[in-house]
């Protein structure tokens, strides 16, 4: 991981110096920020390599800056890992929802941390070598280069999740996956997740993708597939 950037995102200033020191010693380069809308601007000018955020800022909302963030073209592809120590089924849909690329609670391990870490970067590095390439499907077009859906022409506007849900089905049209086998291709082993969270996120696609959303098709007792 060296000459990575991380951008770390917390409040609390025992926490925050305990990321940095731990970050620092793996080799990266560590930029902090206090509270949200200082994260906001670090992202923004220097597009780290991955983003460490908490979820309770004393000004922005972290799954508001999440929102941003991935709205932004230049950070539309960073990963983001929540830190918090809201752990509810809930909140991790909610992150899920914005497009977090995975979700430590606090209290936590810092070796745990740099593990997961290592994990999303490992993830990010091969998704973008096997995946740069455009999916065509009909009137659908992904381009994770772009990381942009156009369905006739027009842009839909997905999150992180989305997009690498609909990415990861449309490149095996006519293969079925579990919920799980969905989960770990797009967010890695071991991320928690229910198969409700899944669930939500397919409701979510079919209906950005309008008349086109019934491409993802159900199989019962199983899973999911991208009908040919």
């Amino acid at each position: 991981m060296a000459k990575t950037k991380v951008l770390v995102v917390e409040d609390d200033e025992d926490i925050l110096e305990l990321v940095r020191y731990h970050l620092a010693r793996e080799g990266l380069q560590v930029v902090c920020a206090a509270n949200g809308q200082t994260g906001l601007t670090h992202a923004k000018e220097e597009t780290p390599d991955l983003i460490v955020l908490d979820l309770m800022l004393p000004d922005v909302d972290g799954l508001e800056i999440c929102r941003v963030l991935r709205a932004e073209p230049r950070t539309a592809h960073v990963p983001i890992v929540m830190l918090t120590a809201k752990g509810e089924e809930s909140d991790v849909i909610a992150g899920l929802e914005v497009g977090a690329d995975d979700y430590v609670t606090k209290p936590f391990s810092p070796k745990v941390l740099v593990a997961r870490l290592r994990a999303v970067l490992r993830r990010k590095s091969r998704q973008a070598a096997a995946g740069d390439d455009a999916v065509r499907a009909g009137d659908i077009l992904i381009d994770p280069r772009r990381h942009e859906v156009r369905v006739s022409g027009r842009a839909v506007d997905l999150t992180a999740t989305e997009f690498g849900v609909l990415h990861f089905l449309a490149r095996h049209p006519g293969w079925v996956f579990t919920r799980q086998q969905i989960v770990d291709a797009v967010k890695g082993e071991d991320y928690p997740v229910t198969e409700r969270a899944v669930d939500v996120q397919m409701v979510g696609l079919r209906r950005k993708l309008g008349r086109h959303g019934d491409r993802i098709e159900t199989v019962r007792g199983v899973g999911y597939r991208f009908a040919e």
